[in-house]
């Protein structure tokens, strides 16, 4: 089973405004609704592909029972934890001549909600995979996904990690599957600025010898790198397409990752998938359909 974490789940309310001004009323165009947050992002992929998960983390409010109610619509399990206080937050994407965001805080997560958190990770079992991902809410520390993954440490438990600075470097120790750090991400963790795919590569290196175990760089336009735990590295343009959405890309990515790799045991199949799941989210007005990624699967030839 694919296990999911989202310590900030987000209802997404994407406005498209032509000629966005400040200071003045302007009207949408056209406006969409998600649940999201990134390990929400990876288990709808998932089960857009076949993929059975579960979505663990925290809800609270009308935002909350809106983001379960939508997740449950969609065919996705879920058992996230209910907050008595507060609500989950909702993000803002303006899609106009520049494209906008401003996104919430989220509810504080008191102690009890964090144990029962860790009472439903302790019931993974060796060859389960888990799926952290994502910001956490300020009154946590950054080394959340750490301590989980030291709580885990020795059971057999494949662990994803999708997350920046801190919060990925922190976990290293700890062998995680594969993280997805993209090009400036990784870069921001050596304090440099990567201009080639030749320095990325050498970057990914170096967090392999810190511990992880695959390495999977995303780089928007420019493609993907895998440098993998048998030494290969693999590297791909990004697919032919016009890309009308940038929300979700890199989680599509990590859970075509772990789709491939399921279905495949092959880390050069489970790279293969994770690019035309990314590429298929950022050429649709939601998240990657099965369909698309399988067309956009087709195109690959390295």
């Amino acid at each position: 089973m694919i296990y999911t974490v989202t310590f900030n789940p987000s209802l997404d309310y994407i406005a498209s405004v032509e000629h966005f001004q400040t200071g003045v009323v302007n009207r949408t165009e056209k406006e969409v609704m998600f649940p999201g947050g990134k390990g929400i992002n990876v288990s709808i992929v998932l089960n857009n592909l076949g993929i059975e998960s579960r979505a663990l983390g925290f809800l609270a409010g009308f935002t909350g029972t809106e983001i379960r109610r939508r997740l449950t619509e969609l065919g996705c399990g879920e058992e996230m934890i209910f907050l008595k206080d507060g609500y989950s937050r909702i993000n803002v994407k303006l899609r106009s001549d520049e494209e906008s965001e401003i996104n919430g805080m989220g509810p504080s997560i008191p102690d009890e909600a964090l144990s029962e958190l860790y009472g439903q990770l302790d019931h993974l079992k060796e060859g389960d995979i888990l799926v952290l991902a994502g910001s956490i809410p300020s009154a946590l520390p950054d080394t959340i996904y750490s301590d989980i993954m030291e709580r885990l440490d020795g059971k057999g438990i494949r662990i994803a990690v999708d997350a920046t600075k801190d919060l990925l470097v922190n976990v290293l120790s700890y062998h995680p599957f594969v993280i997805k750090p993209n090009n400036h991400e990784l870069g921001e963790i050596f304090g440099r600025k990567l201009n080639t795919r030749k320095e990325i590569v050498e970057c990914a290196k170096k967090l392999q010898e810190k511990g992880a175990r695959n390495v999977l760089v995303s780089m928007a336009g420019d493609g993907a790198v895998l440098v993998d735990e048998d030494g290969r590295t693999y590297e791909s343009p990004a697919p032919k397409g016009r890309v009308v959405n940038s929300v979700g890309a890199g989680d599509s990515m990590v859970a075509g990752f772990l789709a491939g790799y399921n279905m495949s045991g092959n880390y050069k199949e489970a790279f293969q998938m994770g690019i035309a799941a990314g590429s298929a989210s950022a050429f649709s007005e939601g998240l990657a359909e099965k369909a698309k990624v399988e067309e956009i699967l087709s195109q690959l030839s390295f």
